[in-house]
């Protein structure tokens, strides 16, 4: 084959997926090593990249963790909340509560690596409040409990973490009692379905929530 020919068919490059690979290779080893025991190289080996083209996207390891933290916040957030760029105010009022904490625990229970890497390494940040998907969610706790629809009292970032970290560990208890998707996400309602249930006897006045009263009394799935 002439060296024309093999130029001209030379698969193109593609950064966005390179990225892309990069960053799963990398939030990968990050919940089996955490920080301290990942390095580029062995990410880009990983990632079947060359060390290079690794050093290319991430000039260090820790641009390359905070890349990778950046990358599950937005993925966390579009998961639970949709486009950031398109979101606009939300009021509290028109939350569905049910829907935003399933949505929560089925993405989690897909993505377990990736939620975990997002959980240890937000949760045990200095702030918090610089990650787009936790200043979101734990702000979307403090409007509803500044809201009348809130018992009082409520510590909104205490709840938050309680929260995330079980919608985040569940997956490692379904992974163990479950074999197949469809079992998973039933236990991933499962799991929503008892949050709610202690929030509705906790933190809401129920008297505001009659839908979600009646849903959760049904004893549906």
């Amino acid at each position: 084959m002439s060296a024309s020919i093999a130029k001209t068919t030379r698969r193109p490059r593609d950064p966005v997926a390179t990225r892309e690979a990069i960053l799963q290779a990398a939030s990968h080893l990050l919940a089996k090593d955490g920080p301290e025991g990942i390095s580029l190289s062995q990410v880009a080996h990983a990632a079947e990249v060359n060390r290079g083209t690794a050093y290319q996207h991430f000039e260090t390891r820790e641009n390359l963790i905070q890349a990778t933290v950046d990358w599950a916040s937005d993925k966390l957030f579009r998961a639970a909340f949709g486009d950031p760029d398109t979101l606009g105010e939300r009021q509290v009022e028109q939350v569905d509560t049910m829907d935003l904490t399933e949505r929560v625990a089925i993405f989690a229970m897909a993505n377990p690596e990736l939620c975990r890497v997002w959980l240890m390494q937000v949760i045990g940040a200095a702030d918090p409040s610089q990650d787009m998907f936790w200043r979101e969610y734990q702000g979307s706790f403090q409007r509803f409990a500044e809201s009348d629809l809130a018992q009082p009292g409520v510590d909104t970032e205490v709840l938050s973490v309680m929260m995330l970290a079980g919608l985040f560990l569940w997956p490692m208890w379904a992974q163990a009692h479950a074999d197949d998707p469809a079992t998973r996400t039933a236990l991933a309602r499962r799991f929503a379905r008892e949050c709610l249930r202690i929030s509705l006897h906790g933190t809401m006045k129920p008297d505001h929530f009659p839908e979600l009263v009646r849903e959760l009394a049904s004893g549906k799935p």
